[in-house]
């Protein structure tokens, strides 16, 4: 048994250090009895991978975490906020995703391209197209290829957030749960855990709904931080009859917040508590003041 360098050589009794970078099993096989034909009547060799070494690629586009990623024939998969399940035998482009962080409402499934490094000392590039949503519509194994070291993946971006992405709240290529802000009035403001894709009004309820009176139903906010440290700020209104739409109810990403203002009527009732507070102190001292004077006279 020996082992394969980073720098992809072997050390080999009688033929010495060999460079099998490139090389499949089997072109490895042939080269190897080439060089041994040289000291040997009949070479005859079998190579077989006892153990796989872990394989980096890169995993770019859109999902949540885009990056250079390690993976393994026994992975620990765990989407953003999804449960974590290992995944035993070799890796594949879902795997990949997986350990990416899942995909983003932004993600084309249609347009999923794997590039891959060709064997030799060429540096030449394949590509293929995958189209994910055949996998999880129809069970297309076919686009949920193995992946190689070296390999790129990259999730394409969708011009209007797809119905297939949407409905992905339930399967493993997308985050399980998200956590978001709902503040302002509502009935219990804070930072919620919901679905992924949940959208904005059924948030609004999963924080108690809007307040009696206090709420604008008309102008709630949704601030989103994107990942260049931009902020974006959009206004909606609650309509309980609107279903999922990314002009009126959008689904929400992890990290966003949502603001519901408050009415004219909660601005007018909370300027004049903050002005007839203060008031009231002070006709509360005065009153103190004429009992103490009525006391001393009575005296």
């Amino acid at each position: 048994m020996f082992e394969i360098l980073n720098d992809g050589s072997a050390s080999l009794a009688l033929v010495g250090n060999v460079v099998l970078e490139g090389l499949t099993v089997n072109q490895a096989n042939l080269w190897l009895q080439t060089l041994y034909g040289r000291y040997l009547l009949r070479p005859d060799l079998n190579l077989r991978v006892v153990r796989a070494r872990p394989i980096q690629i890169s995993v770019v586009g859109e999902v949540e975490s885009p990056g250079l990623y390690s993976l393994t024939t026994s992975e620990i998969s765990q989407t953003e906020g999804g449960p974590a399940s290992t995944i035993s035998g070799l890796p594949t482009v879902v795997t990949a995703i997986q350990k990416a962080g899942g995909l983003t409402l932004n993600a084309d499934l249609t347009n999923v391209t794997l590039e891959r490094r060709l064997p030799g000392d060429r540096q030449q590039l394949r590509q293929a197209q995958l189209d994910l949503a055949a996998l999880l519509q129809r069970g297309d194994k076919r686009q949920n290829p193995f992946v190689f070291d070296g390999d790129t993946i990259v999730i394409g971006t969708a011009l209007t957030p797809s119905s297939e992405v949407m409905e992905l709240a339930a399967a493993n290529l997308s985050p399980q749960s998200i956590e978001v802000n709902v503040v302002g009035e509502v009935v219990e403001p804070g930072r919620i855990e919901v679905k992924a894709n949940t959208p904005v009004v059924q948030a609004i309820l999963a924080a108690g709904g809007p307040k009696t009176w206090r709420a604008k139903r008309s102008d709630v906010e949704l601030v989103r931080i994107n990942r260049n440290g931009t902020a974006t700020r959009e206004l909606f209104s609650i309509d309980y009859s609107q279903g999922v739409s990314s002009s009126r109810n959008p689904p929400l990403r992890d990290g966003d917040t949502v603001i519901v203002n408050r009415s004219n009527y909660a601005r007018l009732s909370d300027a004049i508590g903050a002005i007839a507070t203060p008031v009231t102190g002070l006709v509360n001292i005065w009153a103190l003041v004429r009992l103490i004077q009525d006391n001393n006279n009575n005296n």
